[in-house]
């Protein structure tokens, strides 16, 4: 019955005899960065404001933001959405809510287009609503290997505003 047993009392013993190391050390820090989670289309999808009790995703620019905290205006039934649930770039560049506008692709924009979207992702977006993930399109490439060039948004002017 030799095996492991015998050794734990010296490491035990041991242990106690080291000088206690600074607390900072022992404690577990969470890493800097959030993991990224990504998003397929049909997951995203799924947080669309229609179930009750359930989170309200919006993407903008490939970025997936929790819209919860403004259910009012994303959730079900409210005025804008039409937006929740998938990436809406165009629309929120236009300011539209047309079905044909509800998509990632900026094709064709205006400057005044896209200056508003950089706008509103940036004064709206990222400064009311927490980042939760990347849609996949703007994690992998085309053929599905990952984009080495991806870096995380960054939330600096984030802090939680009531919509009021």
């Amino acid at each position: 019955a030799g095996g492991v047993a015998p050794l734990l009392v010296p490491l035990a013993a041991l242990l106690a005899a080291l000088p206690a190391a600074p607390e900072q050390k022992l404690r577990f820090r969470p890493p800097a960065e959030p993991p990224v989670r990504l998003f397929t289309e049909p997951e995203l999808a799924r947080y669309d404001g229609q179930q009750e009790g359930q989170p309200i995703y919006l993407a903008v620019k490939g970025v997936v933001f929790d819209v919860t905290s403004g259910k009012e205006f994303y959730g079900k039934g409210a005025p804008y959405n039409a937006l929740v649930g998938k990436d809406s770039t165009r629309g929120v560049a236009k300011m539209s809510l047309d079905p044909a506008d509800l998509t990632h692709d900026i094709t064709g924009l205006t400057e005044e287009e896209l200056k508003s979207l950089d706008d509103i992702f940036n004064n709206v977006y990222k400064a009311k609503y927490p980042i939760v993930g990347y849609t996949s399109r703007r994690i992998l490439n085309e053929d599905g290997s990952p984009n080495l060039d991806f870096k995380p948004e960054d939330q600096p002017h984030f802090d939680i505003k009531d919509e009021f």
